[in-house]
């Protein structure tokens, strides 16, 4: 007499090779989702700091903001330039605050996505971004200014000399190796660097982020030359350009 199987389900057997299948095909899945998705986080952070780049250069060259009256646009922070917050004005050559409802930067060179600003710091795409702006030079040394927490500018303000042709920007992982990997520069010069930001001392989180002299060659100094080509950077990493 033939006994036929049972359609109750699957025997314990099978139910074991089914799992063992599962499992192969995640240990192989899963890290190649996880290295594309750093790979489309690194590409978004670049992409963002081009667009950074181009957001700088329009408002600088329309004089949009003037904290000095001189004529000579200057740059500005993600707050002015996403039009959220006011631009900084010039009250007798002298750079002071905006007037909310008034000087914002209208039409605005960047999406409004930007002035959402914490920490002084925007986070896109896995990624952290934070501009810095020049102070004024001190025995040969430019110092920076960082937005305000919450963007914008508040005093002390960005010196408005070498604000109108100086910046830079850094963009640095959430979470290193899990949002990515790479750390990000950019300046006014549209030198666009990269270090590939592993170890103990990696940038990552908000409070990690580079200072802003890290990839100058010349300690607390902003317009000092780049750390690349042979040139050590103040952090001790290797930067070189993205290409």
């Amino acid at each position: 007499m033939m006994h036929k199987r049972s359609n109750a389900g699957f025997t314990l057997i099978e139910l074991m090779i089914v799992v063992a299948i599962i499992a192969i095909i995640a240990s192989v899945a899963i890290p190649k989702l996880m290295a594309a998705r750093l790979s489309a986080n690194e590409s978004a952070a670049i992409s963002t700091l081009r667009s950074i780049s181009s957001a700088q250069a329009q408002a600088q060259s329309s004089g949009a903001i003037d904290s000095d009256g001189d004529g000579a646009g200057e740059y500005g922070f993600f707050g002015e330039l996403s039009g959220a917050d006011p631009c900084r004005v010039s009250a007798a050559g002298v750079p002071a605050a905006g007037v909310v409802g008034t000087d914002e930067l209208n039409p605005a060179v960047m999406s409004t996505a930007f002035g959402n600003v914490a920490n002084s710091q925007v986070v896109r795409s896995g990624y952290i971004f934070q501009i810095y702006l020049p102070a004024a030079t001190v025995a040969g040394v430019t110092g920076s200014v960082v937005e305000n927490a919450t963007g914008g500018a508040v005093a002390p303000y960005p010196d408005p000399d070498n604000g109108e042709v100086l910046w830079c920007c850094y963009a640095w992982p959430q979470a290193v190796t899990q949002s990515g990997n790479r750390c990000f520069f950019i300046n006014q010069e549209g030198d666009l660097l990269q270090t590939q930001n592993r170890g103990a001392a990696a940038y990552t989180a908000t409070g990690g982020g580079p200072l802003f002299d890290a990839v100058f060659s010349v300690a607390g100094d902003m317009a000092s030359p780049l750390g690349v080509n042979g040139v050590a950077a103040t952090d001790a990493n290797t930067w070189t350009a993205v290409q």
